[in-house]
């Protein structure tokens, strides 16, 4: 199975990238199955239609997805695209504790295949900006995403993995693997997802940040297969074609080398099984 389980399209407000492309592309690479997962990140970003100024990027504004245009454009692309590529409907929450309600109620509202859990955002301070880990040590900085990530992972359980579980790493030093420092909430957070049925995500994305290592670090991989964990996802991140389905191959040989022996694609929010 080639799939690529984190692809972002124009509908995520920091890509441009219309989303029949990237399944023609997809195709072009020989994906057989892809799933779109663009952003919402309530706390910072209003929905279409709701009260309220919106963020501003590259000059517009920008709000969080468009869900009736997005999850519509995402069945015509099945049904056009039928016969060459599976084409499956997610979304990444990028959810805080006080955002939870609104996420529930998202999920609620839509039928999905796969949610990715993300922090992006602590307090409605974004990482990108630096405005959540100014005046704070190295410490304190990954302390706090990882506090903030164990207690969402305890309260919300409508997702599928958590993607990019080490993000706040390419907001601090690329260079430096912050693993022993952080080892015990990382294992508490581990042992949540876990008992709860859930998984992890690789992200490829390290390969094009200059990360010094891979998302999440080789570390969290062989400790969430330690700790028994089995659902694994593979994504590119991607928000633009030289991105799609980058170094899904090579990753696989990084999980069976672990000693994983599958990695999932989703149906209706449940994990299907493929041999490394």
């Amino acid at each position: 199975m080639f799939s690529d389980y984190h692809v972002h399209s124009y509908y995520s407000d920091d890509s441009i990238y219309e989303m029949e492309n990237v399944v023609i592309d997809a195709i072009n690479l020989g994906l057989e199955e892809l799933c779109f997962t663009d952003h919402v990140d309530y706390g910072i970003k209003a929905d279409w239609g709701e009260k309220g100024t919106g963020v501003f990027y590259l000059g517009k504004e920008v709000r969080n997805v468009d869900y009736p245009r997005y999850f519509d454009e995402i069945e015509t692309l099945q049904k056009k695209y039928k016969d060459k590529i599976v084409i499956k409907k997610g979304l990444e929450f990028g959810i805080q504790m006080h955002t939870i309600p609104r996420y529930q109620e998202l999920f609620n509202t839509y039928e999905m295949d796969f949610v990715l859990l993300s922090i992006h955002q602590i307090n409605d301070l974004e990482f990108w900006t630096g405005e959540y880990q100014k005046g704070l040590t190295m410490q304190e900085a990954y302390d706090g995403y990882y506090d903030e990530l164990y207690n969402v992972v305890q309260n919300f359980h409508d997702y599928s993995v958590l993607a990019h579980m080490d993000l706040i790493r390419r907001y601090l030093d690329k260079n430096l693997d912050y693993f022993e420092e952080t080892k015990d909430a990382i294992r508490k957070i581990l042992e949540v997802v876990i008992e709860d049925g859930k998984g992890i995500e690789i992200n490829t994305s390290s390969f094009r940040y200059d990360i010094n290592g891979l998302t999440p670090s080789i570390e969290i991989l062989k400790l969430y297969h330690d700790l028994g964990g089995k659902i694994i996802t593979i994504g590119s991140d991607s928000h633009k074609k030289e991105d799609l389905a980058q170094h899904i191959e090579s990753s696989k040989k990084v999980l069976k080398d672990i000693g994983f022996k599958y990695h999932c694609t989703f149906d209706k929010m449940q994990p299907i099984f493929h041999e490394l």
